[in-house]
């Protein structure tokens, strides 16, 4: 397995992407005209390993949901490449799959159909017993039948992760997936992905704003730039789970990230 890490899985190489402005009343961050063409990102290159739970940090912005739907195969790039497994990206893959930050579940389903949609036949014995399997997985046991309206907003959260692990993804890709939960809340959904991550040992993309939460989840941190994006820093975290953030070289690392962020750790 360690050596299964060591692997690449995904490759991103100069990666551009620029929009053409349609709005006539200029907006107040945009440096662009009418019909001009703004650059998002200018030429982003990095690399994953095979199993790395990756963060990216930046701005507000400037571009990381952008970068994720090129990546994901939802987009197309203005110029450069992506390859996953040695192959260029030409469109999405039913083997990557996406939580976003918007509340993803269908509300006219219970907890328990929302799991089972992405599964073949999910009123079959043994789909419903996997469903089982996942809804305790993520503490949700005996909320099968609950409807999204009768769910917090954690539960809600943890029911979307479910969904997506049980379709048994190669990637997964987390866009600010905690970002409108609460403060404990966010904590405890931190500690469900830390278990989640170590359990299937997949390859996880998650954009975040939060520093804390990148130093406290990732394997690695990517810190993009603002607009026009590049990449500022490529951290490789090697740091056994908990991770304590107030002592020693985690402390030190996250004043670091303030820094470079152009933040104050005490305001």
């Amino acid at each position: 397995m360690e050596q299964e890490k060591t692997l690449t899985k995904i490759e991103v190489r100069e990666l551009k992407k620029a929009y053409i402005e349609r709005r006539t009343k200029k907006r107040f961050y945009s440096q662009c005209g009418a019909h001009e063409y703004c650059p998002v990102l200018d030429g982003i290159s990095f690399s994953i390993p095979t199993g790395c739970f990756t963060c990216f940090i930046g701005p507000s912005g400037c571009g990381k949901s952008t970068m994720f739907r090129i990546i994901s195969g939802f987009e197309e790039p203005t110029s450069g490449s992506v390859l996953i497994d040695g192959k260029e990206v030409e469109g999405p893959s039913s083997r990557h799959v996406c939580v976003f930050q918007e509340d993803g579940l269908f509300p006219w389903f219970t907890a328990r159909e929302n799991i089972g949609l992405g599964l073949k036949d999910a009123r079959s014995p043994g789909a419903q017993e996997e469903i089982e399997e996942y809804l305790e997985l993520v503490g949700l046991s005996g909320f099968g039948d609950h409807y999204p309206h009768e769910l917090s907003g954690g539960m809600r959260r943890r029911a979307e992760v479910a969904r997506a692990l049980i379709m048994n993804p190669d990637i997964l890709f987390m866009d600010e997936p905690f970002g409108a939960l609460d403060f404990v809340t966010r904590l405890q959904m931190r500690e469900e992905m830390v278990n989640v991550h170590q359990m299937f040992d997949m390859t996880i993309l998650f954009i975040t704003h939060d520093i804390d939460e990148a130093l406290q989840l990732g394997d690695k941190i990517i810190m993009l730039t603002d607009r026009p994006s590049k990449v500022a820093w490529d951290l490789d975290l090697d740091f056994p789970h908990p991770r304590d953030l107030s002592v020693g070289p985690l402390r030190e690392l996250r004043r670091e990230i303030y820094h470079r962020m152009g933040l104050h750790v005490a305001l």
